[in-house]
């Protein structure tokens, strides 16, 4: 049985999906390949596809712009009439994505990347408006691209927001003409000094950056007010507890804890949920909670503190 790659796009009319496919079909990459390439199209956006040019790099299109019309039999059907080598399947982003990941896919289709799009100039505007739309789009894409991004573009808020539904997710940002934005994020707190002071504001910032890249922190001392999660009901060592803060991204309901685990000997004193003025230094382990490698503090200082006026930390 061949196996068929299927890469799946999905973001709001006029994101850029049908761009990142002509680009994709017509570039080096594929554009030269033998394999019969079939684009699954399900809304008619801005941009539209030259057929008569897809035929010069050996692809097709099918339209399915009615949701009912997106099931199994379908694009089985559709397997059996074109007998693609690949499928791109631009999705329409006003559709429910968990049932596209639970739905029996063809035999020999294999998931080979699951891509978001987001116009950076309307992204939140739609969160602030369309959350539940938007989060449906980002919550289980392997990589978000935010195009048409500027230099006033808030790269560290788009990333917090993305972060908080999709911890995994690689993030790409493009600018105006198409190229990709390389320069690095400008941290807002300095990441060289011998104790990197996180502030509240700048807390969730830390955490998600930390977490992408701990590699960056390693060996490094932080001090933050931190809310102590010690539960004590036996779920963490006796020398482990976890600080962090709890962070919101737009509203009530996107508030998580952000916290990491915490080694310090003297961690079974410490009541739940008290705030600590913590001090500790990062390093890289094993860790069960992070299914694999990733960054473990290491506590040199932990003191009572009072509570902050406001609890939360925020992606800003």
């Amino acid at each position: 049985m061949k196996e068929v790659l299927v890469f799946f796009i999905t973001g709001f009319m006029d994101s850029g999906k049908t761009s990142l496919i002509n680009e994709t079909i017509y570039g080096s990459e594929f554009k030269n390949t033998p394999e019969k390439k079939l684009i699954i199209c399900c809304e008619d956006g801005e941009e539209e596809y030259d057929e008569e040019k897809l035929k010069t790099v050996n692809a097709k299109l099918v339209m399915l712009e009615n949701e009912e019309d997106f099931t199994s039999n379908k694009l089985n059907e559709i397997n059996k009439e074109y007998s693609p080598d690949m499928v791109f399947i631009e999705y329409n982003g006003t559709w429910e994505v968990a049932p596209f990941y639970e739905m029996k896919m063809p035999d020999g289709w294999v998931m080979a990347q699951s891509i978001a799009t987001v116009d950076s100039t309307t992204f939140e505007m739609y969160q602030n408006n369309m959350r539940a739309m938007m989060n449906e789009i980002l919550f289980a894409s392997e990589l978000v691209i935010f195009n048409r991004c500027d230099d006033n573009t808030n790269k560290r808020k788009f990333r917090g927001a993305v972060k908080a539904i999709n911890r995994p997710a690689q993030i790409v940002y493009e600018l105006m003409d198409g190229s990709v934005d390389t320069r690095e994020e400008e941290l807002p707190f300095d990441i060289d000094s011998d104790v990197i002071e996180i502030t509240d504001a700048d807390y969730a910032i830390w955490f998600t950056d930390c977490m992408d890249d701990p590699k960056k922190y390693e060996g490094k001392t932080v001090h933050f007010l931190a809310l102590v999660y010690n539960p004590g009901d036996g779920s963490l060592k006796r020398n482990v507890f976890v600080p962090g803060r709890f962070a919101m991204t737009c509203c009530v309901d996107d508030i998580q804890f952000l916290g990491m685990k915490c080694k310090y000997d003297e961690a079974y004193t410490l009541k739940h949920r008290s705030f600590v003025d913590f001090t500790g230094v990062v390093k890289i382990e094993f860790a069960k909670e992070y299914r694999g490698l990733g960054p473990v503090l290491y506590a040199t200082k932990v003191e009572e503190a009072n509570k902050p006026e406001d609890e939360l930390v925020y992606f800003t």
